[in-house]
């Protein structure tokens, strides 16, 4: 059974930790980037991997034991580790969904030089991990969750790094399965399609 923490706190103060946390990822964001892409000499970096340090440091003096989890507060979910959307998670895009009026979901976000696989393209384990996650929340609510059952994807051509857009949608539901597609696209079109089958966990029937 997935687990979920459920925080007693209101909503100004659920804005006052995205405040406070939010900018702390876009800054360590920004700290990969850069880590990837700087050209400096050594003696830089080395000061730089002190100050980095230090920061870790002052940054573990209080910390959870495990995992961030998905927090429940006010009845909205608070699922800030998540690697796609996590407003706690540096190394997620972030992605932002969402939902349209015909149930579908969709986005539009930026991948760069930390999500590259073949030169100046994004790795295809990265189109993977967003389209897995764009198409579960497709074809998830919040009465009615569904995890990853079976996902299939077809590349079509290689995903430039830059602006992308990603959109899901339902195609059927049998019971306990719901059967989703969508795809991955940048400004010429379609990059990768994809479709799976999501299941009802035992705990949420």
């Amino acid at each position: 059974m997935v687990e979920f923490t459920v925080e007693n706190l209101s909503v100004e103060e659920v804005e006052r930790l995205r405040g406070v946390f939010g900018p702390l990822t876009e800054s360590v964001r920004e700290l990969i980037d850069a880590t990837i892409r700087t050209e400096v000499d050594a003696d830089v970096v080395a000061v730089a991997r002190a100050e980095i340090d230090a920061a870790t440091a002052r940054l573990r003096e209080r910390q959870l034991p495990g995992p961030y989890g998905v927090r429940i507060s006010d009845g909205d979910q608070m699922p800030w580790g998540n690697p796609v959307i996590g407003l706690r998670n540096p190394i997620a895009p972030p992605v932002v969904l969402h939902r349209a009026d015909d149930g579908g979901v969709w986005c539009d976000f930026h991948l760069g030089a930390a999500f590259e696989g073949p030169p100046g393209h994004v790795h295809g384990g990265v189109s993977a991990l967003i389209l897995d996650h764009v198409l579960g929340e497709a074809a998830s609510s919040a009465e009615h969750p569904r995890l990853t059952g079976t996902i299939s994807l077809r590349y079509l051509r290689t995903t430039p790094l830059g602006d992308l857009h990603a959109e899901a949608g339902i195609v059927r539901t049998e019971g306990i399965k719901t059967y989703a597609v969508g795809h991955l696209a940048d400004a010429n079109g379609v990059t990768v399609e994809a479709e799976g089958v999501f299941i009802t966990p035992k705990w949420a029937r």
